[in-house]
């Protein structure tokens, strides 16, 4: 007899639910749970500019004791050319003891990983002093507009308090039990946007060219070291990631030149000190003379944050420990993810499988790793409903 959470995490791979298609995976996590007393409601959300998404709350309640709830996405991305996958990427096929297929590793793995232990934990105990819930959606990897940030906004409408949380994503590099994160650095894009004055290239004299000026900004920006890190964050990092002119002729010195960039920055700044330093840095190289400078930064993509629940962090840490043998660091590397959304309305961690093949060729999980992390998740929640 095969380990429900491989059989659920096969027929979620299946599903090639690639953003924003849901393809029927949400409706294989609804009937794996609906048996077992969890009841489910589909919420569709719509923004201008974005495709329909379809998001799922599933929940079970024994009581009035605390709410767990777990944060997954059963989204994938694409697959690429599948001519150069090993096994087609939604086969979820199984050799030498790996689990092939697109989202097995980011992130559907983990989700049938909670759903199993939540689901035995029921079976065993019956319905907690309290409440399990899993808030998936279908819109991480895609704009993260119409996903759990609105099914966020929804449940509380409704009256739904969380007092914690967890993301599955894949949070260990190496090995299962690795790390847990209890954190994020923040996330802010923005363009530098330098003008000057258009003229013919015979005649520089007469022009502005602004495209080595914004050259020279962004070699000395780069060069700028901005923090050594923190106590639980490491050094933020600003990188330029494109220069735009948009100038198809060669005999035009155009008007004005862009860069965009990304930092990805610790609790040491903030968009606002961002901003800042880039106008200090402009002011002490750029030729503000003779060009004008604009810096246009983006809506916030996520801001940086650090959980500070003992008791959830202990209690995930000691059910890594029972179940790898390993005492996980507590991390706050890598991107973003849907956490940064749950961090404003309960302490939230993640914890998930091994990410080192996540939205590669033949991604793909040891299977191991899957019944461990299913067995790690249900030891978490007796320990978390047992305090």
């Amino acid at each position: 007899m095969t380990d429900p959470v491989i059989d659920l995490t096969q027929d979620l791979v299946r599903c090639p639910s690639v953003t924003p298609h849901e393809a029927g995976v949400l409706n294989v996590l609804d009937d794996f749970l609906s048996g077992t007393g969890f009841s489910t409601e589909r919420i569709v959300f719509k923004d201008k500019n974005t495709p329909d998404i379809e998001n799922s709350f599933i929940r079970i309640s024994g009581g009035d004791g605390p709410h767990l709830t777990f944060g997954g996405h059963v989204d994938v991305v694409p697959s690429g050319d599948e001519t150069l996958w090993t096994h087609p990427p939604f086969s979820a096929h199984i050799e030498g003891g790996k689990l092939f297929g697109r989202g097995t590793s980011d992130m559907k793995g983990g989700v049938a990983a909670f759903a199993a232990a939540a689901r035995r934990f029921v079976e065993e105990f019956g319905a907690p002093n309290g409440s399990i819930s899993l808030l998936i959606t279908g819109d991480e990897e895609g704009p993260a507009i119409n996903g759990t940030k609105k099914l966020l906004d929804w449940a509380k409408d409704k009256g739904e308090k969380f007092d914690a949380a967890i993301v599955g994503e894949p949070t260990n590099p190496e090995k299962l039990g690795d790390a847990i994160k209890v954190g994020r650095r923040g996330s802010q894009s923005g363009t530098l946007v330098v003008k000057g004055v258009q003229g013919h290239v015979a005649y520089p004299h007469r022009a502005k060219n602004p495209v080595p000026e914004l050259a020279g900004l962004v070699a000395t920006i780069s060069a700028r070291e901005l923090d050594q890190g923190t106590e639980f964050f490491q050094p933020t990092n600003l990188e330029f990631i494109s220069i735009d002119v948009g100038n198809p002729a060669w005999n035009i010195i155009p008007e004005s030149a862009s860069a965009r960039f990304n930092v990805r920055y610790n609790d040491l700044w903030t968009k606002d000190k961002l901003t800042t330093m880039i106008e200090e840095q402009i002011a002490k190289a750029g030729d503000t003379e003779h060009f004008q400078y604009t810096i246009e930064m983006e809506p916030d993509v996520s801001q940086v944050f650090l959980t500070r629940a003992e008791t959830l962090i202990t209690q995930m840490s000691r059910a890594v420990e029972v179940i790898t043998g390993h005492v996980p660091e507590l991390s706050t590397g890598g991107g973003t993810s849907d956490a940064r959304f749950i961090k404003d309305y309960c302490p939230v961690i993640e914890f998930g499988l091994v990410g080192q093949t996540m939205h590669q060729i033949d991604e793909h999980i040891e299977i191991a790793d899957l019944v461990n992390l299913e067995a790690i998740y249900f030891q978490f929640l007796c320990n978390y409903f047992s305090a």
